[in-house]
């Protein structure tokens, strides 16, 4: 009955404030604390009871309305962090003006006239308009972040207290927010006991935090270049809790254990508020990382906005930073194996097997994993924070991302995951470990390395007859060509499936249909080159392949030029239905036997009705800059070049198709480079023929046996320099992975729907 009253009393207070045409005075305390003060309304109570409609109408009708609205429930936030949430009725105050301002907030973000409210400035809740110091007045919205991080580490509301001996504000601004961290993990050995109570409170601010942070998705992508002045501030020195708060996250996330003991069907039995909160934690976490790699010029002159992030404590030892940071860094280089231990383990969750049907929980934020992966990876790859350096030894955090990028939805995020860490040497180096841990894929079976899987899997995502995954061809084999001047000796099956991309992306037809596809083979190429001219000694399964394959390089030496045959190619071009379908067709040739497997399978669409759709994915060339690898190992960077135009006008569709084809070919046939396979073929394929008629030879081990143990040097042409493309980013990378965030945020966060139905102007929603 009491919680029907108060539903009934919120509802009348809504009514009260969309109904005014007059300005309702801030100090009329009795009027707003109908918003907050004994309302106990669960957060789908608030967003059910606060229409969307009702919030428009305030904010188009009465905004001077709206805007104290948000003041004096930001104010109400600030008195209960100062005060320390003595008792349970400010506790439940405090929820109420979260939950409301949760809801509200979306709203005014979405309207480009109410975009700096929040960042102007108001005087300061405990100070009187009159005071003259620089400290009386501030933004409402640095008002608002520093109340959330009190809060959320206010002891007996959302950590335990350590016992108080008095209760004021001078004892909850004196606290040491380092002892209150939430899991034990980086920087903190000790796990403090579970409480279901603190960590729904947790949930609730982190959820308001999301919402603050979420102002960028109302504006549109060529708007959110500049910093998000939310993260900036939260991850800034001026908030004191910054590195304590980072570290609960990160260790919250890491130490989550949806399984437990393995009871089955445990989950079905008892609530796990743990898991909700680690996957806010989650999303918080890479919200607040990816202020690093949006702003990199640390100029801004406003304190307010330091771009200094969590993120830039972790990753710049500075004299400013004190032993603090220093000390927490060193404990991160320690405790690697924590978080890849539970990343892996969270990972590994969705793809788990078991015999009962549903008997194990699985988490849904594996999308928020990666990312979080990917900026561990990106912020931490140079010295003296090896991350990066210490993932190499820890290669079944690579297998969970092979075996994720067989999901259509999530292969984009792998590819960057695993572009980035081939521009590593010591990743090419670790490839050599033999694969022995078997894991659930669709895809052929072979014994070998971890080299050999990356490369079956690629040829799987390249074959699977899905147009979306065109544009990422360049970037599965640029990863490829980093790491193959360190394989030291592929399988048969992987040195097929090379040789068999080979067959298809050197057809004619294929070569000519588009003016960018000859870069495929190319990097193909470059992949054999690299491979013979490093790896000769133990990759005579490829060399094998060569051999038999040799009429393939032998076209592409003498592709056709001629008018007509470009004619042909094109005109088949236009009668074949699908260009990718039928140009994986696979042939009945004995080397493609390997090859052949099951068709492709997808993940089915998760259920729901919206879809957030992403950016366009950037080319290879806007990806990656260019290193040339010296013998001493040091690397040297060279300019892209760019790609030859030629402007055409005023011809005929078909003619303008034909004159480019034939253009393109003209520059860049001359360049395939071809010598050094020449030159094997030249010097091995007498000597194989030699052996098979003089021996008779039937069997292939006795052929492979002889490459085995051959040698070229002295034969081949003088190695060439290794290129190693590393990743680079770039503002259009930066957009990508914006927008990729934000749209698994969005998805992820319907209960209660924070931002459904709001004008988002950073992505498009699909409704499905």
């Amino acid at each position: 009955m009491g919680n029907s009253d108060s539903k009934l009393n919120f509802r009348k207070a809504v009514i009260q404030l969309t109904t005014k045409t007059q300005p309702v005075e801030a100090s009329e305390d009795v009027f707003w604390d109908q918003f907050w003060t004994d309302v106990n309304l669960t957060a789908q109570d608030m967003f059910a009871l606060v229409p969307a409609a009702e919030i428009r109408a305030v904010r188009e009708e009465s905004p001077s309305n709206l805007a104290t609205l948000c003041y004096k429930a930001v104010e109400r936030l600030v008195l209960n962090a100062d005060s320390g949430c003595v008792c349970e009725r400010d506790r439940q105050t405090v929820l109420s003006c979260i939950r409301l301002l949760t809801r509200i907030l979306p709203y005014i973000f979405e309207d480009p006239d109410w975009r700096g409210f929040f960042w102007s400035t108001v005087p300061k809740v405990g100070k009187t308009v009159d005071e003259s110091d620089d400290e009386c007045t501030r933004p409402l919205a640095e008002s608002l972040l520093t109340a959330i991080s009190d809060l959320l580490f206010c002891p007996d509301f959302t950590v335990e207290s350590h016992g108080r001996t008095s209760d004021g504000p001078s004892d909850i601004q004196s606290i040491d927010s380092c002892e209150f961290i939430w899991e034990a993990g980086v920087g903190f050995a000790q796990s403090p006991p579970l409480n279901h109570t603190h960590d729904s409170s947790r949930a609730e601010l982190l959820k308001l935090l999301l919402t603050c942070f979420s102002e960028e998705m109302y504006q549109s992508p060529s708007d959110t270049h500049t910093p998000n002045p939310w993260v900036s501030f939260f991850c800034s020195r001026e908030n004191r809790h910054a590195l304590p708060l980072f570290t609960s996250l990160l260790n919250v996330v890491c130490a989550y254990d949806p399984v437990g003991y393995g009871i089955p069907y445990n989950h079905l039995m008892f609530s796990d508020q743990r898991g909700m909160l680690a996957e806010l934690a989650l999303q918080t976490l890479i919200v607040s990382l990816e202020q690093e790699l949006v702003d990199h010029s640390n100029t801004s002159p406003n304190p307010s906005t330091n771009t200094d992030t969590c993120s830039a404590d972790y990753n710049k030892n500075t004299a400013a930073e004190g032993c603090q940071v220093t000390r927490l860094t060193n404990v991160c280089r320690i405790d690697f194996h924590f978080i890849l231990r539970g990343i892996s383990r969270l990972l590994n969750n969705p793809l788990l097997q078991t015999y009962l049907p549903h008997s194990c929980k699985k988490i849904q934020f594996h999308q928020e994993l990666l990312v979080l992966f990917w900026k561990l990876c990106d912020l931490n790859k140079v010295p003296p924070y090896h991350f990066i350096f210490y993932l190499f030894s820890y290669l079944t955090i690579i297998i969970l991302i092979l075996q994720f990028l067989s999901r259509v939805g999530l292969v984009h995020i792998c590819v960057f995951i695993l572009l980035l860490l081939s521009g590593e040497r010591n990743f090419g180096v670790r490839l050599n470990k033999p694969y022995s841990v078997r894991v659930p894929m669709d895809i052929s079976v072979f014994a070998g390395t971890h080299a050999d899987l990356l490369i079956v899997v690629f040829h799987k995502i390249i074959t699977s007859g899905h147009q979306r995954l065109q544009p990422l061809y360049d970037c599965l084999l640029t990863i490829i060509v980093n790491v193959s001047p360190y394989l030291k000796s592929l399988s048969m099956v992987a040195a097929n499936k090379l040789l068999h991309l080979l067959e298809v992306f050197s057809s004619p037809w294929f070569l000519f249909c588009s003016p960018v596809n000859h870069h495929l083979v190319f990097f193909l190429l470059e992949v054999f080159n690299n491979i013979i001219q490093y790896q000769f000694d133990g990759n005579f399964n490829l060399v094998y392949g060569i051999i038999r394959k040799r009429n393939l390089f032998h076209q592409l030496a003498n592709l056709p030029t001629d008018v007509s045959s470009i004619q042909k190619a094109l005109q088949r071009k236009r009668r074949s239905n699908s260009t990718h379908n039928a140009v994986f067709m696979e042939t009945n040739n004995p080397c493609n036997t390997a090859c052949s497997e099951a068709p492709y399978k997808t993940t089915p669409v998760q259920t729901g009705t919206l879809n957030a759709s992403l950016k366009a994915m950037p080319r290879i060339d806007k990806l990656t800059e260019t290193s040339q690898v010296s013998e001493d190992g040091t690397t040297l960077s060279l300019q892209q070049k760019n790609q030859m135009c030629f402007p055409l006008r005023n011809i005929h569709a078909d003619h303008i198709r034909f004159l480019r084809a034939l253009f393109q070919v003209l520059s860049w046939k001359s360049k395939l480079p071809l010598q050094t396979i020449m030159r094997l073929l030249q010097v091995l394929v007498p000597q194989v023929e030699k052996i098979c008629i003089d021996k008779g030879l039937t069997d292939e081990s006795e052929i492979l046996k002889f490459l085995q143990h051959g040698t070229l040097v002295g034969l081949l042409p003088v190695p060439h320099p290794i290129l190693i493309r590393k990743y680079q980013a770039n503002e259009g990378t930066a957009l990508w992975f914006r927008t990729y965030m934000w749209g698994i945020i969005y998805l992820r966060n319907e209960d209660p729907p924070v931002w459904y139905d709001t004008d988002v102007k950073l992505f498009e929603i699909q409704r499905i």
